[in-house]
């Protein structure tokens, strides 16, 4: 995170989207069976002229936590989004692209107060850098919705009225929805009941400490599903994908499930509980919905006309961390409400940055707006997807995205456009030539030209296969290798010494036809990867028609026409100078992190005494008069509230290679746990130190040393000649994350 439009039909549509009249379980796996045997013929058939509407694709991003900004981990999943939505609609589907920002929750409530703003205030502010982020990225969606809308509140009701309405027959232990009290660990950060006891535990995603809450709330059996899942896993072994993330859910699920808690009560700030006002929805319960709310879902009794053509979406897309929470929880909760399943999900891997997953609190963060700033959005896009195998962890690395930007952007693609149009503007007075140079070519000549644009073809179908598959990577290595081809094919045919011959014009033409018409192709099959560079390669070939509009999945050989005008020639990737561009991206990044960080001061000036004798009477004998010692400047009681300091635990401490003095430690400040770096290594031994209570300057700006980031500084004395540092600590239990005043 699957490529299917709905194979209804109108029969079976009628009968589908009728929620309140269908005789049968629509959650029923068989149904879902149904629309993935019919899966590699929809997404590689064609469109019929006389088809009456586009076949429908919808698919979905993960709803965004709009707490902090978004990093390059972020923009991966929503990237690989816009490539299958934009390659879907070359393909002739009417596509739907849904993202927005989950924006309820415990973390809002915390970051607000900690900021001094209301949550509103904060998501407002956040949902925009998202939208912002999504626009500079070029990204196509067709919805963005946030779960603090009206819109969505009340589908999140509808969906919870619908499943208690259906079961008000039943018996109350075999309802789906019940109260009770809930006492166990639960993590603020993944929002995830970790445990059904006080006992402490850390989460088993990002590895902090959970909470221990102890309320009141509305469960959903989820216990009561598990056979159901089990038999939708059996039936559709492609459910979930790749393969061994459908393996991780099963074996989850064969584990045994247990009730999961729908509401807390001792939050205000979420979509209230339909006639019991008092609870809020639990996060997952609510964000979940929004696939459905988006698309109008909750409008009237069956959901809006959108609603109905789009669901079930085709395509969930996610991380794998949150794989549990779509695969077991959400078709759960529909199958409760007897509401058709989505027809795929998808869980990528993540992106390493320093061999550790991106995260804010860690200090490995990477930002786009930088990169794209610096080298272009395409840049970003194509490496993203070219370097990493779709659906496993990669490694993302600023050195090797240049390095790749350089060797098959600019000298790649960028050179071979370059090459070719020049050569068209210079020899063929700006026009496209013709191809009609057979009967001026040898037979060894012919046969090369043969071998070039025979493969063509079969690239198309290859490309096409591997975007359906979500095979990005080697979609784009099968492109580039007409790239390589087409310079291939130009260095052996050597045009620009046949254009000093005149006898050689048809022969010269045709070769320069051929090279054009490969740009073409590579054009096409790389716009939903590269859209900016490709739209103005396809512009400057003097084609008129929106490139986006060329259908991808009936590209065939022969369709630039001869005598087009070409257009003004420009670089659309001029080479990139890595160390300058490195520089680019880390002062950019820096204001991002320290959006206020004053300038730098001047450094201060030695007060010197004056004489009362003026300058030339002053003998040279005479000493240099000593510099008065400034006096400690005072600070007011308000600059010294600007310094958060807060207590911190070590969770885990290490050495850094190279650095003698330094420590890398992770400290759990109650609601984060931070990367800080500290000189103290020759003073306590990484082991020492776990579980140890610290001072932490908590709104210190970041700062890197020896290419890693530290979020903070902790407070030590100095003591003894050699100024042997020693941790200010307490002797009392005092809980993480309290202020030090």
């Amino acid at each position: 995170m699957p490529r299917a439009g709905t194979d209804l039909t109108p029969d079976t549509r009628q009968t589908t989207m009728n929620f309140r009249r269908s005789s049968r379980p629509i959650w029923d796996p068989n149904s879902v069976a149904h629309s993935l045997i019919h899966w590699h013929a929809d997404t590689l058939g064609t469109m019929t002229p006389d088809q009456p509407e586009k076949k429908k694709f919808y698919l979905t991003t993960p709803i965004y936590y709009a707490n902090s900004r978004p990093h390059v981990g972020s923009a991966y999943t929503t990237i690989a989004c816009d490539v299958i939505a934009r390659h879907k609609r070359m393909c002739g589907f009417d596509v739907a692209y849904l993202t927005g920002t989950d924006e309820h929750g415990v973390n809002i409530e915390r970051a607000a107060e900690k900021l001094g703003v209301t949550p509103q205030q904060l998501v407002d502010k956040n949902q925009q850098i998202f939208r912002d982020l999504w626009k500079l990225l070029g990204i196509t969606y067709t919805d963005f919705v946030r779960t603090t809308s009206k819109e969505h509140a009340h589908a999140v009701q509808t969906l919870v009225r619908r499943t208690l309405e259906r079961d008000k027959a039943l018996p109350p232990e075999k309802r789906a929805i019940y109260k009770k009290k809930y006492e166990g660990r639960y993590c603020i950060y993944d929002n995830l009941y970790v445990s059904d006891t006080s006992d402490p535990e850390d989460c088993p995603i990002c590895g902090r400490p959970a909470e221990l809450i102890s309320e009141e709330n509305y469960f959903f059996r989820l216990s009561a599903y598990q056979d159901r899942l089990l038999d939708l896993y059996a039936k559709n072994p492609q459910w979930v994908q790749p393969d061994f993330r459908m393996n991780e859910v099963k074996s989850f699920v064969e584990a045994g499930l247990r009730d999961v808690s729908i509401s807390r009560k001792s939050i205000k700030w979420g979509v209230p509980w339909p006639d019991d006002p008092e609870h809020v929805f639990y996060v997952w319960y609510d964000a979940l919905t929004i696939y459905m709310s988006g698309i109008g879902y909750g409008e009237g009794e069956s959901g809006s006309a959108k609603f109905q053509k789009y669901w079930p979406a085709d395509l969930h897309m996610m991380g794998k961390e949150i794989i549990r929470f779509h695969a077991v929880y959400w078709p759960a909760f529909l199958m409760a409400a007897d509401l058709p399943l989505p027809k795929k999900i998808f869980a990528h891997g993540w992106l390493l940055f320093e061999q550790e997953k991106m995260s804010k609190s860690k200090g490995n963060v990477a930002y786009p707006e930088p990169i794209v700033n610096a080298l272009g959005n395409d840049a970003l896009r194509y490496y993203l997807l070219r370097e990493t195998v779709f659906g496993q962890d990669g490694n993302f690395s600023r050195e090797a995205m240049i390095t790749r930007y350089n060797a098959d952007l600019a000298n790649g693609l960028g050179n071979l456009a370059s090459r070719v149009l020049t050569m068209i503007g210079k020899y063929c007075e700006t026009t496209i030539p013709s191809e009609d140079d057979q009967g001026s070519t040898t037979p060894q000549e012919r046969a090369v030209d043969v071998l070039f644009h025979g493969a063509m073809g079969d690239a198309v179908t290859e490309v096409n296969r591997m975007y359906h598959e979500f095979e990005f990577d080697h979609a784009l290595e099968k492109t580039w290798e007409i790239v390589a081809a087409a310079d291939a094919y130009l260095t052996k045919s050597r045009p620009w010494v046949l254009a000093e011959d005149p006898s050689k014009k048809d022969r010269l033409n045709g070769i320069l036809w051929r090279a054009a018409e490969a740009i073409r192709f590579v054009t096409i099959l790389a716009h939903p990867v590269i859209p900016d560079a490709t739209r103005r390669i396809y512009a400057q070939m003097g084609q008129s028609k929106d490139i986006s509009e060329v259908r991808i999945d009936q590209l065939q050989w022969g369709g630039l026409k001869p005598g087009t005008r070409i257009g003004t020639i420009e670089a659309v990737f001029p080479r990139a100078d890595k160390k300058e561009i490195l520089e680019r991206i880390e002062i950019m990044e820096n204001e991002i992190r320290n959006p206020a960080s004053p300038a730098t001061a001047p450094a201060a000036v030695p007060v010197v005494a004056q004489t009362s004798s003026p300058p030339a009477a002053a003998s040279a004998q005479t000493a240099v008069p000593a510099a008065v010692p400034a006096e400690p400047a005072k600070i007011t009681i308000d600059d010294f509230a600007k310094v958060e300091l807060r207590v911190g635990v070590v969770k885990a401490a290490e050495r850094i290679q190279g650095a003698d003095k330094l420590l890398k430690l992770q400290v759990d400040l109650g609601d984060e746990v931070r990367q800080v770096l500290a000189g103290i290594a020759l003073a306590y031994a990484p082991e020492d130190l776990v579980g140890r209570k610290v001072v932490v300057v908590a709104n210190l700006a970041p700062r890197k040393m020896r290419g890693l980031e530290s979020n903070g500084m902790l407070l030590a004395a100095s003591a003894g000649a050699d100024g042997k540092p020693v941790l200010c600590t307490f002797a009392e239990d005092i809980p993480a994350g309290a202020k030090v005043r």
